[in-house]
């Protein structure tokens, strides 16, 4: 199923259940109001939705109505906790060598994952906001998947059953300023601003054989002033699975149901696919040319995000966001 949560002037919005095309809408409001209820009692709330999203599809729900995705909050306003990876080695090797550095030992064995903002993610329609007119912005285009409640010391196996949806998402860089905090040794956390995600989470079964092993084999595709800039794969260079990265998030604590783990920047090692951030696109750059020539974004640009299932439909919605000065 496809649900989302319309804005209604609260912090956690309101659920709706959205049609497989996107085009119809119904409020939950019968079975719940929040999706962070229907993740806190998902075996007995799940199905009463699945049921009204089967009517939702066959044109039998009662008050449908054309679902509109400039209405959407996140699907998940607000979580527990958000957590973003470093899944896909070609950024990692990207980046380290356009430093002239090689990949910390370890990093093909051991997820690299960091802590964001979990207490107000944004709209796919929502302004990306940079603090000053000078100040650069890079998008971060990635999976990631909503979790029940796991618990500690689970295998990658035992973890990937406790996937409740998957989503996707723009974790967006302060770049100068990521940079500056780690020079002074801090964690990256100024650098780090708002997440924003796509309309519509779905269940993993909406994929169908896309969704393999804990990974989606899909293409992302990435806009950036209405121009490709990404049309990256997403499965066969994903080196952490997701059931490995909530496996490591899990092995000394659990984490509680609205867990949110993301899968890091999508990359490929093969250039012609594009980027799904700007870092590594400079990273490619400055090993070809010798320097960068891609800026980052300013206030005044705009990017778009999507992935379209094998029936060509978009299959989470599209983040389309410009870049703002913050007011």
């Amino acid at each position: 199923m496809k649900l989302a949560t319309y804005k209604d002037g609260s912090r956690d919005g309101h659920l709706v259940v959205v049609s497989r095309d996107l085009s119809m809408a119904h409020y939950a409001s019968g079975i719940a109001t929040r999706l962070q209820q229907v993740l806190d009692d998902w075996n007995f709330l799940s199905p009463q939705l699945q049921d009204l999203y089967e009517a939702l599809n066959h044109g039998k729900a009662r008050h449908a109505f054309p679902f509109d995705p400039a209405m959407c909050m996140a699907p998940l306003p607000r979580a527990c906790q958000w957590v973003e990876a470093a899944a896909y080695l070609p950024y990692l090797e990207l980046t380290a060598r356009a430093r002239g550095a090689e990949l910390p030992e370890g990093s093909r064995q051991v997820p690299a994952m960091q802590h964001g903002a979990s207490d107000g993610f944004l709209g796919p329609c929502d302004d990306i906001e940079a603090p000053g007119e000078a100040t650069a912005v890079d998008l971060g285009a990635q999976l990631a998947v909503v979790t029940g409640d796991v618990a500690r010391g689970v295998s990658p196996e035992e973890a990937l059953e406790g996937v409740r949806l998957l989503m996707l998402a723009n974790a967006v860089t302060l770049p100068a300023v990521a940079d500056a905090e780690r020079a002074r040794s801090a964690a990256v956390l100024q650098g780090r601003p708002a997440t924003a995600f796509a309309p519509v989470a779905v269940t993993p079964d909406e994929l169908g054989a896309a969704w393999q092993g804990g990974r989606v084999h899909l293409t992302l595709q990435v806009q950036c002033n209405g121009k490709r800039f990404g049309l990256c794969e997403t499965g066969p260079e994903m080196h952490f699975h997701f059931g490995q990265l909530i496996a490591h998030l899990c092995r000394t604590r659990p984490v509680a149901a609205g867990t949110i783990v993301g899968s890091g920047p999508v990359a490929n090692a093969e250039s012609s696919r594009g980027h799904a951030c700007i870092a590594t696109r400079r990273a490619q750059e400055i090993l070809q040319h010798g320097a960068a020539k891609t800026e980052y974004l300013r206030p005044g640009d705009s990017i778009l995000i999507e992935m379209k299932g094998p029936d060509g439909q978009s299959m989470f919605g599209a983040i389309e966001q410009d870049v703002a000065p913050l007011q």
